[in-house]
């Protein structure tokens, strides 16, 4: 059954969205303008933070010029379907550029106007994540969302979301290619990132298509076992990264002092082990997820056997 929903007029729907578009593509543009004008000074956590903020300018860009000329209707996919997933990855991607560039940049730059175009930098990506935030709740009011997938099953694609975010936020850490190059049991850390992220964003973009003809059950039995082989490869991916970076036997670094870079006051990028040990926390909370979404899917499929 298709999907349905009810609005006002689509001249009062994009005016709507072409209020908060605005101030969203100045917030990003503006932040991603002050930290390239540091040159040199934004570091690699700069080039990071300028990179989404980059992504989430062109998607906005690429999402208001489909509005305006009322291009949604030639796509296959549920048009608003993308459009709320899309604004809730960018207030996921801004809010958290600006946590990590606040605390792992910012606090270290001395006062001046580089520092000055910094806290600027990360006080117009708060601003742009609170529009996106304000984005889906208009969407909210304006359509019938209890029947659109994003809303429907906020568990499932609450989930799925978290799992595709926080492998994209490794794999801007794993920007630094000496942290896994020409070691084998790394490189395959990278691999499990990078396959996992890739199925898990094949079953979002699935259920975002609204294909009716799919059957839930064998479905469902198929994300399942996708989920289950994901738990598998970062299980071995967290334990390859712990053994081969902090254990000495190894030839990693058990404590922060042996990395010559922490302890290098004239730099103000994020250190190697502290780049090492954020690549470590966020495996750890990805499998966490997934173990999380395991465990709803078994609930799924349980209850679809027995009805």
């Amino acid at each position: 059954m298709s999907t349905r929903w009810t609005s006002p007029s689509t001249d009062s729907i994009c005016c709507v969205f072409w209020l908060l578009h605005l101030p969203q593509l100045f917030s990003t543009c503006v932040a991603f303008s002050l930290v390239a004008d540091m040159g040199i000074w934004r570091g690699a956590i700069g080039n990071w933070s300028m990179s989404f903020w980059c992504i989430c300018f062109a998607m906005t860009f690429i999402i208001s010029i489909v509005e305006l000329c009322y291009l949604y209707s030639n796509f296959p996919f549920f048009w608003h379907n993308i459009c709320v997933t899309y604004a809730c990855y960018a207030a996921l991607i801004c809010l958290s550029t600006s946590i990590i560039y606040s605390i792992t940049y910012v606090q270290f730059v001395p006062y001046g106007p580089f520092r000055d175009r910094a806290i600027a930098a990360t006080a117009f990506s708060c601003i742009a994540s609170v529009l996106y935030v304000i984005e889906v709740t208009v969407m909210w009011d304006l359509y019938e969302l209890k029947e659109i997938f994003f809303y429907k099953h906020t568990l499932r694609a609450l989930l799925k979301v978290l799992e595709t975010f926080v492998a994209g936020v490794i794999f801007a850490f794993l920007s630094n290619t000496s942290l896994y190059l020409h070691q084998p049991a790394l490189e395959w850390c990278v691999a499990v990132y990078s396959i996992c992220f890739i199925l898990a964003a094949v079953v979002l973009l699935l259920d975002l298509a609204e294909w009716d003809y799919i059957p839930f059950r064998p479905f469902s039995i198929f994300q399942l076992v996708l989920t289950l082989l994901s738990i598998l490869l970062y299980v071995s991916a967290l334990v390859f990264w712990l053994l081969y970076q902090f254990n000495e036997e190894f030839g990693g670094l058990p404590q922060r002092f042996m990395d010559v870079s922490c302890i290098d006051g004239l730099s103000y990028d994020m250190c190697t082990w502290d780049q090492q040990l954020a690549v470590a926390i966020l495996t750890a909370i990805n499998l966490l997820v997934y173990m999380a979404d395991t465990v709803y899917w078994a609930l799924q499929v349980s209850v679809q056997t027995r009805g």
